[in-house]
């Protein structure tokens, strides 16, 4: 193993102040290889992974990357646009979310090269079939901050990203028309209306679209705009011809257009409506380079972000290399030895997918827009506003790995959510979009981000304001909360029929949520997670009630559910049961009730106590985890069975934990990463929903996991790779593993700080101070380590249970 220290920084006002806190680490690989070497971004753009190729920086407002189509304009391929099998590409836009679910999101501002006339309106070319080019991936380089492609067309394309810009190359082949399209209004789900303008003479294009509408196909209340980006492009070569276009009008030399697709009946773009500029080149004059930048505030910001980071003369080299480096600082808070090139490769990329999002959403002056539409300014204590928070997801397990790995990233991120509450009358919104909130999935997932932000690490921001906040949101309903504008998937309250929540305690199948049970189990840990923040700021009354309140699932476990055992189940308003099968999703979110039985992460003990037992509920996780044949049952073995590739899952893995078998989650965690995740374009088992899943992946490979949401004691199973260094500001962790390796996941021994350690699980002040960790690892299970029921992590019942 060999080490060596990072020393490129990438210097802009806003961009440094964000890298500042990715801290200059050591990068230790194979050889003199660096972390981003080891990153295959093309991981995930197949087998519903929704991930993108295409250049961004470690938290980037700007995400250049292909647009595929499957042959309809007005459906993207991908909910990321890029999809690996889809061999057409129509655009290269400026912005992305990676793995995220519906339709699509942002994909904002196409650039599409051409070797053809344009003769007819683009908007009208509603099969992909003239403004659009084949490509091979055998014609495809796709690198940390570098991608690259030759089209079918002859047109070769190279991306290069900064924090809030971007540049591009394009290489028109000899003897054929060569046009650029910028499609202003063509942002994947639509747009509201879009503007641009051509001046000729200063070569650049500048203008608008006006967006939102994630998930607007499944509700009403989602299909709207609620944020508009700005752009400006400085060409290096003169605009040999112009035109624009408006719906199915070709405007020839005209040099704006304005109007939007809209979003239809339906809430997909309207077929035939929108508009945009092409400019024409002359082939025989070379490349031609083309600099971005891009604001959510103005144009002006526009052009100043541009100005910071990619000043004219810049050459495209130096932007790969600056990202690369900028990489390379962030992945290299982790560094691991050992495991073959496709293990150390899906870890990488992995972590590469976490640290994608949230997203820088100021400029670098400090501005950015607020979800009251109007202009903010960033705290004194933010380096950064940060916007794409996918709170059902990333709850879980993300937030608690990049606030490990970067406090302060994490800090603003807290402080980020809190701002936007303020800007929007107090609600917090559970999954937000630039600077407007969807409402989409269920619960209140603000509350456990914050806690998971607090426990592990980010201070630095109004904890007192934020706890009052969530509080008053937890304790006084809203008209929204009682709306049943947007059900199921996007039900408009933070806490939706909060009023029977604090009446029936629970929320009946009857309500204004998605699905009632789901809901009691996501504001029970709410409320858990809650009164850890009641704690943290002293108010000790509120601590004790929330507690109580984190117990109210027990009221939806029904002991006689079935003959084989108790589950948890949706409940009737008068407080009868409804007719239940333990393979029905009814009153669940994207899973079965065999699936939601688990989801108690603060009080494991006590589900296993309702269940019968540890004994029957170890037969329930055995049963969960194979299917009648004996075979592991991860992913699509039907609803009786675990889904790993989706987040109700993702936890139970590490319950064999809490039952004194720990050797059992280090099979089925190694099993998972084994089978499930891969160095390939389908290695992602699911949505990587923003980094969720792929930050399960990282602490799954570190043989660690933050299991209760709101707290930072880590559950074990067992390391991947032989020597892992974390490096933390606030204290290094090192993991040893000798033996690892793939057919050696159980632990014989674990020793902490030098020291044996016979218990599954780590206190709070690993987490918070670091240290040494060292296993033993075998290839044959050790029933005694950690068998002793005495040494099992703890659960943290509702006061006076």
């Amino acid at each position: 193993m060999t080490t060596r220290k990072l020393t490129i920084l990438f210097k802009t006002v806003m961009t440094g102040a964000v890298l500042c806190a990715i801290t200059s680490v050591s990068a230790t690989a194979a050889g003199d290889a660096m972390p981003s070497d080891s990153v295959n971004p093309l991981i995930g753009s197949s087998n519903g992974g929704n991930t993108f190729p295409g250049v961004t920086m470690p938290f980037g407002m700007l995400q250049w990357s292909p647009e595929n189509t499957r042959g309809k304009h007005t459906h993207t391929a991908s909910p990321s646009g890029y999809l690996y099998e889809a061999g057409r590409i129509r655009g290269f836009s400026l912005t992305h979310l990676s793995g995220a679910g519906c339709a699509g999101a942002s994909g904002d501002i196409p650039f599409m090269p051409i070797t053809a006339a344009v003769g007819s309106s683009p908007s009208r070319d509603l099969q992909d079939k003239i403004y659009a080019s084949d490509f091979s991936h055998a014609d495809e380089q796709a690198r940390v901050g570098d991608y690259q492609v030759r089209l079918a067309n002859g047109v070769s394309v190279e991306l290069g990203a900064a924090m809030h810009s971007g540049m591009a190359r394009f290489t028109f082949p000899g003897g054929k028309p060569a046009n650029l399209l910028i499609r202003g209004s063509d942002s994947e789900v639509g747009s509201s209306d879009a503007t641009v303008q051509v001046d000729k003479s200063a070569r650049t294009v500048s203008g608008s679209v006006t967006s939102g509408n994630f998930c607007g196909y499944l509700a009403k209340a989602d299909q709207r705009s609620y944020y508009t980006l700005y752009y400006v492009a400085s060409f290096d070569a003169p605009f040999a011809q112009v035109g624009a276009w408006h719906d199915g009008t070709l405007q020839p030399g005209a040099t704006s257009a304005s109007g939007g697709t809209g979003y239809g009946d339906k809430g997909f773009p309207e077929s035939g409506k929108g508009s945009g500029v092409w400019l024409g080149f002359d082939p025989s004059k070379g490349p031609v380079q083309v600099r971005v930048g891009i604001s959510y505030v103005s144009l002006d910001n526009a052009r100043a972000n541009l100005a910071a980071e990619i000043s004219a003369g810049t050459d495209l080299a130096q932007v790969h290399e600056r990202a690369r480096a900028a990489w390379n600082k962030a992945l290299g808070h982790i560094a691991v030895d050992g495991g073959d090139a496709n293990q150390r490769t899906t870890f990488y990329t992995a972590l590469y997918h976490v640290l994608m999002h949230p997203n820088v959403f100021s400029d670098v002056n400090g501005e950015y827009r607020g979800f009251d539409q109007k202009t903010h300014r960033i705290e004194s204590n933010q380096d950064a506003q940060y916007a794409n928070f996918s709170g059902w997801d990333i709850y879980r397990s993300h937030l608690q790995l990049v606030t490990w790995l970067m406090p302060k990233v994490g800090s603003d991120i807290a402080q980020s959510l809190y701002n936007q509450a303020q800007q929007n009358d107090g609600e917090w919104d559970r999954w937000t979009h630039n600077s407007g909130g969807t409402h989409v999935m269920s619960g209140d997932p603000a509350v456990p981000a914050l806690a998971d932000i607090y426990a592990f690490g980010g201070r630095d921001f109004d904890l007192h304001g934020a706890y009052a906040s969530l509080l008053k949101a937890a304790t006084v309903p809203t008209a929204h909360d009682g709306s049943d504008d947007g059900c199921n998937v996007e039900c408009v309250g933070q806490r939706p029929s909060l009023d029977q929540w604090l009446k029936l305690h629970y929320i009946a199948k009857q309500s204004h949520a998605w699905a009632g049970a789901a809901e009691t189990l996501e504001d029970a840990t709410a409320d858990y997670a809650l009164s850890q923040l009641a704690a943290d700021v002293g108010d000790r009354s509120n601590e004790r009630q929330l507690l109580v309140r984190s117990g109210y699932w027990r009221n939806l476990f029904n002991p006689k559910a079935t003959a084989q055992g108790g589950y948890i189940q949706d409940r009737n308003v008068d407080g009868s049961w409804p007719a239940f099968s333990p393979a029905s999703d009814d009153g669940f979110v994207e899973g079965s009730a065999s699936v939601y039985v688990w989801m108690v992460p603060f009080d494991i003990h006590g589900l296993f106590q309702k269940m019968g037992g540890k004994s029957k509920a170890t037969d329930r996780l055995d049963r969960f985890f194979h299917d009648d044949t004996g075979h592991w049952a991860f992913t699509n073995a039907g609803p009786l069975h675990a889904e790993l590739n989706n987040e109700p899952s993702v936890a139970t893995p590490w319950l064999y934990d809490f039952v004194g078998q720990p050797f059992k989650a280090q099979q089925v965690v190694r099993a998972v990463v084994n089978t499930l995740w891969k160095n390939a374009p389908d290695g992602i088992p699911g949505n990587d929903d923003l980094g969720e899943m792929s930050s399960w992946y990282v602490w799954s490979s570190l043989g660690l996991y933050p299991e209760i949401p709101g707290r930072a004691e880590l559950v074990t199973g067992s390391p991947l790779f032989t020597h892992t260094v974390i490096h933390r500001a606030n204290g290094e962790v090192t993991i040893d593993a000798p033996n690892a390796a793939v057919d050696h996941p159980y632990v014989h021994a674990m020793w902490v700080n030098d020291q044996p350690h016979v218990s599954p699980w780590l206190q709070s002040n690993f987490a918070e101070h670091g240290g040494h960790l060292r296993f033993d690892l075998q290839s044959t299970a050790d029933t005694h380590w950690g068998s002793d029921g005495a040494n099992a992590p703890p659960s943290f019942p509702p006061a006076g249970s």
